[in-house]
């Protein structure tokens, strides 16, 4: 069952009311610190990548950095992250990219940042969102399940939810809905034991299965 428009609007209040200017729990400095973090966040946690940037970032958080660091040694610092050998792989063919394309800075389209090795729909998004402020939403595991669990936007894949908060989602809310939303579904709407008793937009959802107020 969708969710009433009206209680869209409310939803989203809520949100702002609770976090008025959310931010991403990557820690970053620059806009390629940021883009390879997001690269390495694939299947795997904030504070995970967190942990193993804090090392590498000192050693090396430019693109010709990394390329003069080396694949085996950059896969010394990521090796707790899951996937490692893959990510360093793309970060690496990536950080060419730049160099040679891009003047070793982040591009500012979609289509540039979708050509790099490792950088798919979502990273692009959540790149373009943060980094130069695009109403764009990234559906990870977190949104595509408050989506579909509260009828916010529901959907068989990634990019059908996308599409459709991108329709519901009134537009005063857009730029910050991507993280308002990974934050509820990381904190309060989880998979396993998601706490409805504490949910300040429990009144908006739709979930079938969502505990009834006594």
């Amino acid at each position: 069952m969708a969710m009433p428009q009206e209680q869209v609007q409310r939803l989203f209040e809520h949100l702002r009311k609770l976090d008025p200017e959310p931010k991403t729990e990557l820690n970053y400095n620059t806009p390629f610190e940021l883009l390879a973090s997001v690269m390495l966040s694939a299947q795997s946690t904030d504070v995970g990548v967190n942990k193993a940037t804090a090392k590498l970032y000192p050693v090396a958080n430019t693109p010709q950095a990394i390329l003069n660091l080396g694949e085996e040694a950059l896969k010394t610092y990521i090796s707790t992250i899951g996937l490692y050998n893959s990510k360093a792989k793309h970060l690496m063919q990536t950080c060419d990219m730049l160099v040679r394309l891009h003047h070793s800075e982040v591009p500012k389209t979609r289509k540039e940042l979708e050509a790099l090795p490792g950088v798919g729909r979502k990273t692009a998004n959540v790149v373009l969102n943060i980094l130069f402020h695009e109403p764009t939403i990234a559906v990870d595991t977190h949104i595509f399940r408050v989506g579909n669990r509260t009828g916010l936007a529901t959907g068989k894949t990634p990019l059908d939810v996308e599409k459709k908060l991108l329709k519901v989602v009134p537009k005063e809310f857009l730029l910050h809905a991507h993280h308002w939303l990974i934050l509820h579904g990381r904190y309060t709407c989880m998979a396993r034991k998601p706490l409805c008793h504490q949910c300040p937009i429990s009144d908006s959802c739709q979930w079938p299965e969502k505990p009834q107020a006594m």
